[in-house]
């Protein structure tokens, strides 16, 4: 496939794919979910449900629909706009285990419920977002581009530039999917919201200070969360939690799917203009936030990443759960190495009972060492 740039789920979904009879690719609209799925399996038959006349037959007469002759598999784009058909999947991956199917969805508001209700056992569920660093392959570029461009496939593959990408994204989003969601009669309200959480990137949310500030009750403002998080714009990051007497933050903190996004609703319109803005250090936080979420789920895993924070305001940026122990990071957006920047990684096994095996800092300069307790690494060099 013409520039089809590999991305580093496909192992496990292709992996998967030997024990379930239906795998499902949720996640962020233009993540790549077709795309992936077309490479991957390019012997299924494809039905669009964005496709009218698809759509109505596969509402109106889903048997026959489900039933057309494909040799490999059928491959449904967009299932969630017609959620009945899982319903109909079971029954004939019950029936015939021969037969296979691809399912895509931009939106897990519903479809994760209807998956797990109509196919308990027999889905492989997997979460596609924006590519990250490594996919995207773009070392050479600097920082703030990279910040500003953010890691949409179309950007990375030089088929879209982030001042043309991010306007339209926005807009489709606004204009299809929160209607679809949540019947949103204030658009202007609803973008001032958005645009309102790109300014608190990598703070704790706090709905009533919003709703304030957008002229609507703190109800309002935790559903339009919700729709946020279900169609793959945000996540909101757990804190790390013990059972311990310990007072510890027990808010999520707030970050964006990809920080293109996040820099167009702060109305940061140039690279040049996110190198002397307040937002830098948050929207670099949010990236190394982001990339470690997304190799969990190119993993095929879900959850353990969180942050840590206690009442004393002691803190780390993310922690990783693995295998029973813990990858610790500090994120510096500074070029210039500090060694002040260690502090709360030295302090961290006295906060945290599960034992620490990595202690990293990442950011943005170019000193980098790897002997000794605490790992420092310049943001291109992160694996883990």
């Amino acid at each position: 496939m013409e520039n089809y740039l590999l991305r580093e789920i496909e192992e496990v979904v292709k992996d998967a794919s030997k024990y379930f009879p239906v795998i499902s690719l949720t996640g962020p609209r233009q993540s790549g979910k077709s795309t992936l799925l077309k490479h991957l399996f390019p012997d299924y038959i494809m039905f669009s449900m964005k496709d009218l006349n698809i759509r109505e037959f596969a509402m109106n007469d889903p048997i026959a629909f489900l039933n057309q002759e494909t040799e490999k598999g059928m491959f449904i784009d967009e299932v969630q706009k017609v959620p009945q058909l899982l319903e109909y999947i079971q029954g004939i991956v019950d029936n015939n285990p021969e037969r296979h199917f691809l399912l895509t969805g931009s939106s897990n508001f519903e479809m994760l419920q209807n998956l797990t209700e109509s196919l308990p056992g027999r889905a492989g569920v997997f979460e596609l977002f924006p590519m990250t660093m490594k996919e995207s392959g773009r070392k050479e570029i600097s920082l703030d581009e990279l910040l500003f461009e953010g890691f949409y496939p179309a950007i990375c593959a030089k088929k879209n530039i982030a001042k043309y990408f991010y306007p339209s994204y926005v807009k489709t989003y606004v204009e299809k999917d929160v209607r679809d969601l949540l019947k949103v009669q204030n658009q202007m309200q609803f973008m001032k919201f958005m645009k309102l959480c790109a300014a608190r990137v990598g703070s704790i949310f706090n709905a009533s200070e919003v709703a304030n500030e957008v002229g609507v009750d703190s109800k309002t403002i935790t559903q339009w969360l919700s729709v946020l998080q279900a169609s793959y714009i945000v996540t909101l990051l757990p804190p790390y939690f013990e059972n311990r007497t310990k007072r510890l933050v027990k808010s999520p903190k707030f970050y964006f799917n990809d920080p293109g996004l996040a820099c167009y609703l702060l109305d940061i319109e140039t690279p040049k203009q996110l190198s002397r803005d307040k937002m830098r250090g948050a929207i670099f936080e949010n990236m190394i936030v982001m990339e470690a979420i997304k190799h969990r789920h190119n993993q095929g895993r879900d959850g353990g990443v969180y942050f840590y924070r206690d009442s004393n305001q002691n803190e780390i940026d993310i922690l990783i759960k693995e295998e029973g122990e813990l990858i610790a990071i500090e994120v510096k957006s500074a070029q210039t190495y500090s060694s002040s920047f260690e502090d709360a990684l030295k302090k961290a096994d006295n906060w945290v009972k599960e034992p620490i095996k990595r202690k990293i800092v990442v950011y943005a300069g170019d000193f980098e060492n790897s002997v000794g307790e605490i790992e420092v690494i310049n943001y291109k060099s992160l694996a883990l």
